[in-house]
């Protein structure tokens, strides 16, 4: 095991929040419990994927609202929301407005890009203008000028009875400070860092040399910090998927081997025309889940993470795995709660 090259400053974790079709409300209630529990436990953060047309959270800006009122410290992330589903002038009220009533404790995270099979729902999400969406870089960079207060109407002031702002509202001072941008590419990687983005790289990274996926991390992360203005100090959030055993029950330990050896083919694989490397879901005793993450190259370089739990395990086994997280393995690497 090498020394640890950065304390371990923020501990969070990732769920996206599954639900059964016919009945949807308990799986978005398991999802609150779920952050509720992890903010009892001292994780720094808890995060929401965004799945559409999916059974996962769909809407994460509206279910952390209602974690915002369950919650008092922990912050609320999103990882990410797509923006070529979004509205950037809607999508900036309703997030100020969650992070006004979190008290300032939001941290969405973005992409970009079109919707995935777009064909598929082109009629249905943009029936009159898909040919004229732009869903590339700009359409971030204008949401996050909405959020820092920009002007979006050239009509302000009192009109008869009614008062008009020309801003956005609410408007939540920092919150345009707190963006994060999802980046798999060299491409999307040098984008974020030269636009002040913070970086939250993944299990899933675009090969560009190797089929090495740490290797390929570490390179990622380099270039981000190489790139931003604030070198060492830009903030890089390092989400894989870590499944400690130290409390599972011996039919846990069997099922979540499982999960991991289901997956394990595509590791060191590059996948379809972006050649996506996918990380190695690491299960095992926080001791060894330690010495995996501190002998690599890439975990040493950042001072946050985010462990995303597996998809389809039961609610208590996410409350094994975060107790474990917070309670073992989060200490050996440097950790400790707030």
């Amino acid at each position: 095991m090498t020394d640890v090259a950065r304390a371990l400053r923020s501990l969070g974790f990732l769920t996206i929040g599954l639900f059964d079709r016919e009945n949807p409300r308990a799986g978005h209630e398991t999802t609150l419990s779920i952050i509720e529990r992890g903010e009892s436990l001292g994780f720094d953060s808890a995060w929401l994927r965004d799945r559409h047309l999916q059974y996962g959270i769909s809407s994460p800006v509206a279910v952390l609202a209602a974690a915002s009122q369950r919650t008092s410290r922990i912050r609320l992330g999103t990882a990410v929301i797509p923006l070529g589903w979004e509205n950037p002038l809607r999508l900036a009220e309703d997030l100020a407005t969650v992070d006004v009533l979190a008290g300032g404790r939001l941290e969405p995270g973005f992409s970009v890009g079109p919707p995935p099979r777009l064909d598929d729902v082109a009629a249905a999400l943009y029936p009159d203008t898909v040919e004229h969406e732009e869903f590339g870089y700009e359409r971030l960079a204008r949401l996050r000028r909405f959020l820092a207060g920009e002007p979006v109407s050239a009509r302000a002031g009192t009109e008869g009875i009614e008062e008009y702002s020309e801003r956005i509202e609410p408007h939540s001072p920092g919150l345009s400070d707190r963006l994060w941008y999802g980046a798999g590419s060299p491409t999307s990687t040098t984008w974020a860092a030269e636009n002040d983005f913070h970086l939250l790289t993944s299990s899933v990274i675009q090969s560009t040399t190797s089929t090495d996926f740490d290797a390929e991390q570490y390179a990622q992360i380099r270039l981000y910090r190489d790139t931003h203005p604030a070198g060492e100090t830009a903030r890089v959030s390092q989400g894989l998927v870590v499944v400690p055993t130290d409390s599972a029950t011996p039919d846990q330990r069997r099922r979540y081997e499982a999960y991991a050896e289901a997956r394990r083919g595509r590791v060191g694989i590059p996948q379809g025309p972006r050649r996506m490397l996918f990380a190695e879901d690491l299960v095992g005793t926080s001791e060894q889940i330690a010495e995996r993450l501190l002998s690599s190259r890439a975990f040493p370089e950042v001072d946050e993470a985010a462990f995303a739990l597996p998809f389809s395990f039961a609610p208590d086994d996410y409350a094994q795995i975060l107790e474990d997280i917070a309670g073992r393995l989060g200490p050996l690497l440097g950790w400790a709660p707030d």
